[in-house]
C-alpha cells in the first residue's frame, strides 16, 4: 500500500488536526510500504533551528514509522519550502524535488505539492519564483528566530486577506499548465495537492488527483495493487 497526504497545515493552535494526524501515523501509516507528503505539512517553517516541542512531536511521528520499514517522501509546499535537510535526517525523511516520477505498481504517476500549477495567480507566482532561490532562502535563515516567527505571521495573514479578495479560478490550477506538465513527463497520472479541492479529474492524458486539506477532516489517497482511492478522515469529536 502506498499512501499521499498534503496540506495538513499543522500547528499548535490546531490540537485536533495534530491528533487526526498522530492517529493516521500511528494507526495507518505503519501499514503502508511508501508514505508521499505533497506539501505543506506545516502551516509554517521558518527554518530548521526552529526545534520547538511541537516540531520534534512531528519528527518522532515519522521517525518511528522509518523504524517500522516505512519509505516516507516529502516535497515542498508553498509554506513550508524551507524544511531542510536537518528536519528530514531527524525525521527518516527523503526531500524530492518539486517535481518527481514515482512508481505506482506499474503506473508512472508525477506528483507535486501543485501551486507551480496555478499560473493565473500572478501575485503568487512572482513570490514563489524569489522565496524559491538560494539566496533570498540564505538571507531569511540569517535572520533570528523570533524575527522569522514574526515575518512569518505578518505573511500569513497578508496571504489569507489576498486570497479572500481572488477569485476561485484564479487560485486553482490552469488547464492549459496541467496538460504541458502531464506532457513534458510523458505520464497519464498526475497527483498533487495546494488547492484544497479533492477531486479526481478525468483528461484526455489521463487523470488528475487532488488531495483535499485537513481543515475539517483528513484526506488519504491510498494506491493498492487493485486501485486508487481517495478518502476522508473524519476527526474525532473529543480531540
Amino acid at each position: 500500500m502506498i499512501l499521499f497526504i498534503a496540506d495538513l497545515h499543522l500547528c499548535p493552535e490546531r490540537p485536533d488536526i495534530t491528533a487526526a494526524f498522530r492517529r493516521f501515523m500511528q494507526e495507518e501509516a505503519p501499514k503502508a510500504e511508501r508514505l508521499y507528503v505533497l506539501g505543506d505539512l506545516f502551516e509554517t517553517w521558518i527554518g530548521d533551528d526552529d526545534d520547538s516541542p511541537f516540531n520534534r512531536e512531528i519528527a518522532d511521528l515519522f521517525k518511528d514509522n522509518a523504524a517500522k520499514g516505512v519509505a516516507q517522501y516529502f516535497i515542498h509546499g508553498n509554506r513550508d519550502f524551507l524544511l531542510g535537510k536537518r528536519f528530514a535526517g531527524s525525521a527518516g525523511l527523503t526531500l524530492l524535488p518539486e517535481e518527481a516520477i514515482v512508481d505506482l505498481y506499474g503506473t508512472p504517476a508525477l506528483i507535486m505539492h501543485g501551486d507551480s500549477l496555478c499560473t493565473q495567480d500572478v501575485a503568487y507566482q512572482a513570490f514563489r519564483k524569489k522565496s524559491r532561490s538560494r539566496f533570498w532562502q540564505w538571507r531569511m535563515q540569517l535572520l533570528p528566530l523570533w524575527l522569522r516567527r514574526r515575518i512569518a505571521r505578518n505573511y500569513r495573514a497578508r496571504s489569507q486577506a489576498a486570497n479572500a479578495m481572488k477569485s476561485a479560478s484564479i487560485m486553482d490550477v490552469t488547464p492549459a499548465e496541467v496538460d504541458k506538465v502531464m506532457a513534458r513527463y510523458r505520464v497519464g497520472l498526475l497527483i498533487h495537492g495546494h488547492t484544497h479541492r479533492p477531486a479526481r479529474h478525468p483528461l484526455e492524458a489521463g487523470e488528475r488527483i487532488v488531495l483535499g486539506d485537513w481543515y475539517e477532516q483528513g484526506s488519504v489517497l491510498q494506491v493498492t495493487p487493485d486501485g486508487i482511492r481517495l478518502e476522508s478522515r473524519p476527526f474525532e469529536k473529543s480531540a
